[in-house]
């Protein structure tokens, strides 16, 4: 259906790089033949000019035509032509009615100039009419164009400021997404305090998260890492589909204990390592160790910091250890000595002995021993600070891209317990600073001296997990032999009355997601492990360890020959029957049967006596 183009229409023009586009007209010129259009692209409005020729060849559901020219409501004669003529030919709308003169006399049938004039008043103010509206279709126009750039305006502001917030901080969405999280998180705000009750398990895991570094706070990153109560980590790990559309992936994680960046060493101490000095003192081997990405504190954590006077796990151990010393004074007297050494590169070396090479060997009891190994008697707490003090003198440190003086060796301090004139060790308790596990990407510009340091610390963190999933699936062989470090903590997993504390250490910048992640699943293997006692328990009985006893070792060499002979004698007998021509089967069975029941009847003798 067609209808007359009037103002505010939509049409469709034609770009001048070919492209149709639908425009609204905002003016039509009669007199040039042109309309004039806009339309809103990329938060501005623009305009063009057309032709009606072109109008009409895209449009042709659209008659261009002035408004209201439809033929006159009176019918001239002779000079009423003329007049005629000269209201067709005026540019205004208008002007033509007062052309007419009243002195000028026209003949119209059926009515006197009267009535001329009367007809000539209503179109007049018929067109009058039209003009207020096509005003009033104007200034709308003109105020939804205002109200069009004063909204690309604002969008504009709003673009300046993302873009400027995305200069000074390119995280700032996955920021903003982090905190509508916590916002709906219900966040327990409980924080770690004396008062609570901390748990007995054979295995205790504790997740620290330190502040964001000047380094990090320097690059720009976001804390990643959110801590809502004292069992639960959640790491906002961001991610991008395939549209690049910016989400979060959050990971939740449950642990003993979970410490945010306000805790201090003291409360850390609390939680993980002062619980397992009571079973150093009942007779038990007891390991705290930090475990975490180089950088994440675990040297903070053990060692303390001298510049602020915060205590580390190592003070404070010793300020526990001296303190029930002195209440046990009265039923026995207690020895206290120390060893502290390195693992560097698979080898060994002795802190308190300007770095000797050191080897660990097994005994006939299958008890890891560290051949030449410095121990010192100590008395107080300011003799196991000296020690200390001497020792990180000694150690292996280096520079690597997240930390400028990072460790580079698993450093084991241990404290041995002996009751006066007794040799033998009563109770042991050993602290290590794992060296920090890094990805091949970290190390890809570091020097050839770091990159095979990293590989040899990867190795062997790589070997204390595979024991760890061993521990998990209740193998009775554990790979304990697979490095220096897991010998070592052999002890730790399945020795007698021990107990195993894990730290582990995370950092909460966004750089260290990945990081963040594999300590924390490396983390969770560890507290899964379920049944250790009588996991345990059944290896040991498996293993049967060798004792120097020679009368023992006589037995054993006798019980071995005797299992042979039997063996040996059932098979001649098992070959003489099949020798004999059996005509009778029943006969045959029956002599077979008797010779297994005999040699399974000796076999269950021997396993017996074993």
């Amino acid at each position: 259906m067609k209808r007359i183009l009037s103002i505010g229409d939509d049409v469709i023009i034609k770009r001048t790089n070919g492209k149709l586009q639908k425009a609204m007209v905002s003016e039509i010129d009669y007199d040039f033949q042109c309309i004039k259009v806009e339309w809103y692209e990329n938060d501005d409005t623009k305009g063009k000019e057309i032709h009606f020729n072109n109008v009409a060849s895209l449009n042709p559901n659209l008659i261009i035509d002035k408004e209201d020219e439809s033929p006159s409501m009176v019918e001239d004669t002779g000079q009423g032509s003329s007049t005629s003529n000269a209201i067709k030919n005026t540019k205004s709308r208008l002007t033509h009615y007062s052309r007419v003169e009243e002195s000028e006399e026209l003949s119209i049938e059926g009515k006197g100039l009267s009535g001329a004039r009367t007809t000539r008043s209503a179109t007049e103010s018929s067109y009058k009419n039209k003009d207020n509206q096509v005003l009033k279709k104007i200034n709308q126009l003109e105020k939804s164009r205002l109200d069009r750039r004063t909204q690309q305006a604002i969008l504009k502001v709003k673009k300046d400021e993302i873009l400027k917030k995305s200069q000074n901080q390119p995280y700032w969405q996955i920021s903003k997404m982090i905190e509508e999280y916590r916002q709906d998180l219900s966040v327990n705000t409980k924080v770690s305090t004396s008062s609570e009750v901390t748990l007995e398990h054979p295995i205790t895991v504790a997740v620290r998260k330190r502040p964001l570094s000047d380094l990090e706070i320097q690059k720009n990153e976001i804390d990643i890492v959110t801590i809502p109560n004292t069992n639960q980590i959640i790491v906002h790990e961001p991610k991008q589909k395939v549209d690049l559309t910016k989400f979060i992936d959050n990971h939740i994680f449950k642990f003993d204990y979970t410490l945010d960046e306000n805790c201090s060493n003291e409360t850390i101490y609390k939680f993980t390592a002062q619980p397992l000095i009571k079973n150093v003192f009942d007779g038990g081997y007891a390991t705290c160790f930090a475990y975490g990405q180089t950088g994440s504190g675990k040297t903070y954590t053990m060692s303390g910091n001298e510049e602020n006077s915060e205590a580390g796990i190592y003070t404070l151990t010793a300020q526990d250890i001296f303190k029930n010393v002195y209440l046990n004074k009265t039923s026995r007297k207690i020895i206290i000595s120390c060893s502290f050494f390195e693992i560097y590169t698979k080898k060994v070396y002795d802190l308190l002995n300007h770095k000797t090479s050191l080897k660990i060997l097994e005994d006939a009891q299958q008890q890891v021993q560290i051949v030449g190994l410095t121990e010192q008697v100590v008395h107080s707490v300011e003799e196991v600070l000296e020690l200390i003090c001497e020792g990180n003198k000694t150690r292996t440190f280096g520079h690597t891209s997240a930390n400028s003086q990072s460790s580079r060796s698993h450093v084991i301090f241990q404290y041995y317990l002996r009751v006066e004139n007794n040799p033998d060790i009563y109770g042991k308790f050993s602290l290590i600073d794992l060296a920090g596990n890094e990805r091949g990407a970290d190390t890809f510009f570091a020097s050839k001296t770091t990159r095979f340091e990293s590989s040899e610390i990867n190795q062997s963190l790589l070997c204390l997990k595979e024991c760890i999933r061993a521990l998990g699936r209740k193998d009775c062989h554990l790979p304990f032999r697979g490095s220096k470090l897991t010998q070592v903590l052999r002890d730790s997993f399945i020795g007698n009355q021990s107990k195993t504390c894990m730290i582990a250490m995370v950092s909460p910048g966004i750089g260290s997601c990945d990081n963040t992640l594999n300590t924390l699943r490396y983390a969770n293997r560890v507290k899964e492990l379920s049944g250790k006692d009588k996991l345990a328990t059944q290896c040991r009985s498996e293993i049967k360890p060798q004792t120097n006893d020679l009368t023992k070792k006589s037995e054993y060499i006798k019980q071995n020959k005797d299992i042979i002979k039997v063996l040996q004698t059932s098979k001649n007998e098992a070959e003489e029957l099949l020798k004999c021509p059996y005509y009778n089967l029943d006969n045959y069975y029956h002599d077979l049967n008797a010779l297994l029941t005999d040699v399974i009847s000796n076999l269950i003798k021997i396993k017996d006596v074993i």
